[in-house]
């Protein structure tokens, strides 16, 4: 019988593991930086990304060793955005994962450095990539360029400040929640497949996939701000309403954004049945998703 937990308890001791290999150690110069990139990526995390890159592959028949390096890759960008949201000069959070934020432990500017090394990083590792035949290394890593630039994460983040203190407004919703959060999940699943050799027909799966479960995240992420409290969470909650953020429930309501969550949900997992591998971890990702409390 399949079990989620198990299921992600052993890809995060895989991830982990590497990621522990593969971060500069501290000790080598300029330590106090390779302290604080180490810092905010072993700080905790679910990992949901890698492991949803390394389900992908698994579900077009790849293998978990080859899908690792864009693993890592996705990882390391995923956690320079969160030390760079957090600053004050984004959101001003003091609390990440449970644990003080980067800049409040080393400074502003080893942060934003820290920042700048991951994002430098992740593409470091995405070029020791090995996919599989039609896809290559340099395909992979300008489909993760696209993703984090200014059509995407980048994109999302400016629309999410800009849209502090407005009216709510569902379109511009619509579009901070596919660039800050849909499209890094979608090009995790999307860059797993690739690697694992997948036709452009399954990567059109993946992208619906992607997309309604990255859309699933963020309110899920927008509801548990709204309802949890931070030692659940990790980090501070209420932060969005304080701000006057623009978040699924300022919008459409705590009842109808829980309703959307799951219908989004169960469209993903749905989205999957073309694919012939083993499609329940990315299902009960899914699923988890939406009911996760933190």
């Amino acid at each position: 019988m399949f079990s989620l937990d198990t299921y992600i308890a052993e890809k995060a001791r895989i991830i982990n593991d590497a990621l522990d290999r593969h971060l500069p150690p501290a000790c080598e110069r300029p330590g106090k930086l390779h302290e604080a990139m180490r810092y905010s990526v072993m700080a905790g995390g679910k990992r949901l990304r890698p492991v949803l890159c390394m389900a992908a592959a698994e579900a077009v028949g790849g293998r978990v060793e080859n899908v690792m390096m864009p693993a890592l890759a996705v990882e390391a960008l995923h956690t320079y955005t969160l030390i760079h949201d957090d600053l004050p000069c984004m959101d001003d959070d003091d609390l990440r994962r449970g644990k003080p934020t980067a800049h409040k432990v080393y400074g502003e500017a080893t942060a934003l450095l820290a920042g700048d090394a991951l994002l430098t990083l992740a593409f470091e590792w995405m070029a020791r990539a090995t996919p599989e035949s039609p896809w290559s290394a340099s395909v992979l890593a300008g489909e993760l360029a696209e993703a984090a630039g200014s059509r995407g994460v980048i994109a999302g983040q400016v629309e999410d400040l800009a849209a502090e203190g407005r009216e709510p407004d569902a379109d511009m919703l619509s579009f901070i929640h596919s660039r800050k959060t849909g499209v890094l999940i979608r090009c995790a699943v999307r860059l797993g497949a690739m690697t694992a050799g997948a036709s452009q027909a399954d990567l059109a799966v993946f992208s619906e996939y992607g997309d309604k479960a990255g859309t699933a995240f963020q309110i899920a992420d927008d509801i548990l701000n709204a309802t949890s409290t931070p030692e659940q969470l990790g980090k501070p909650v209420g932060s969005d309403a304080a701000r006057k953020k623009l978040t699924y429930v300022a919008v459409h309501g705590l009842s109808r954004a829980r309703a959307d969550a799951a219908r989004l949900v169960q469209e993903a997992a749905e989205a999957l049945a073309p694919l012939k591998g083993d499609t329940r971890p990315l299902a009960a990702i899914a699923r988890h998703v939406a009911e996760r409390q933190r």
